[in-house]
Formats: C-alpha cells, structure tokens, sequence
C-alpha cells in the first residue's frame, strides 16, 4: 500500500511540473490587430509578446477584406509562445454579406430580414468547408447547417432570386427597419422615464 501511494505522489509530482498552455478564441478584424483594448489586455494576461502578434496577425489576413471579423484560435504555451489557428470568417457573416443585410430579423415567424438563393448558400459552403474546425462535413450537410442558420436569422432561402424583385425586397425592409429602432428607442425612452420619476 505505502508503494502505491508513494506512485501516486511522484506521479502528483510530475503533474505538478507540466503546465498546460492557455486556449483562447477571438474575433478580431482582418488588419486590425493593435495593442489597444480588448485584444492587448486579453493577450498581456498570458504574458504573450503582443505587438509580434498583431504584426503576425496582420501579416496572415492582408489578403482579406480590411476589417472582416476574422475567428482565430490561439494557443498559448508554458514558455509564453504561441500557435496562432486562423479561421475563416463566420457564416453569419457570410450570410448577412450574401443577403445584403446587417442584422437579421426580430420576429422570425412574421419578417424575413433578406433571402438568399440556393446557389449563394452553395457558394457560402464551398468556402466554410475549409474551415479546420468542419472537417469531415459533407457538402450537402453543410448546406443543410447553412439554411437552418439563414431560417435562424429570419432570412428566407429561395431557389432562384430575382434582382429586381430583392432590391424592391431590400427597400421595404430598410422602412420596417427603422420603424423597428424607433420603437426599440421609444421603449426605452419611456422605461427611461419611469425609473427617474
């Protein structure tokens, strides 16, 4: 028994030694990696060397569109090295790019904020089946995950789109989308209101 345990400590002891490196996961925008907050304080807690990461960061996504909220995954080690895991951007983004929008919609069951045709969701997944973090995902799987995220945003998905049609679609949206901000704001003028009286 006293050798077991005294297996049992050295193998404590052992483990004690080994220190496992940090994880971190960011979205920060292609060629926009600074020292300034939020990324150089969530960086210099790790004590990792940030201005030789935002030049690597930088340097890594120069071929993206500037400012393009780049997903990244960053290893930090015992001896404060790094491995930097870029990603590409998320489906969201790809989505909201693709339907022309910047936010989805409130109310899923009454709205849709846009639409995408079957091809623009096919061309979405040829671009995020190269994503590390997907391998092993079938091309059709991808599509399926791809129209449930759409469904989820309150973007519809049609066969076909017709221009026209969606810049006609697009206009009546832009209205109900500023009916919706004055709305929000005057809710929370008047919940403003309530709490200082």
């Amino acid at each position: 028994m006293s050798k077991r345990l005294a297996q049992v400590k050295k193998g404590k002891k052992l483990l004690d030694k080994v220190k496992v490196g940090n994880f971190l996961r960011l979205k920060i925008p292609a060629g926009k990696a600074s020292a300034a907050p939020p990324l150089g304080p969530q960086l210099g807690q790790h004590s990792v060397n940030v201005a030789q990461f935002c030049k690597e960061f930088n340097q890594k996504t120069e071929n993206v569109r500037y400012g393009v909220p780049i997903p990244c995954s960053i290893k930090i080690n015992p001896d404060r090295t790094y491995n930097l895991t870029i990603h590409p951007p998320t489906a969201t983004y790809f989505l909201f790019s693709a339907a022309g929008i910047v936010r989805g919609a409130m109310n899923h069951a009454k709205e849709h904020a846009g639409m995408l045709s079957l091809k623009h969701i096919y061309e979405v997944a040829k671009v995020k089946i190269e994503d590390p973090n997907l391998l092993g995902i079938s091309m059709s799987k991808m599509c399926r995950m791809l129209i449930g995220t759409c469904h989820s945003l309150g973007i519809k998905v049609v066969k076909q789109l017709d221009t026209q049609e969606y810049e006609k679609f697009l206009q009546e949206r832009d209205k109900v989308v500023e009916d919706q901000i004055r709305e929000i704001q005057e809710k929370k003028q008047a919940k403003l209101l309530r709490t200082i009286t």
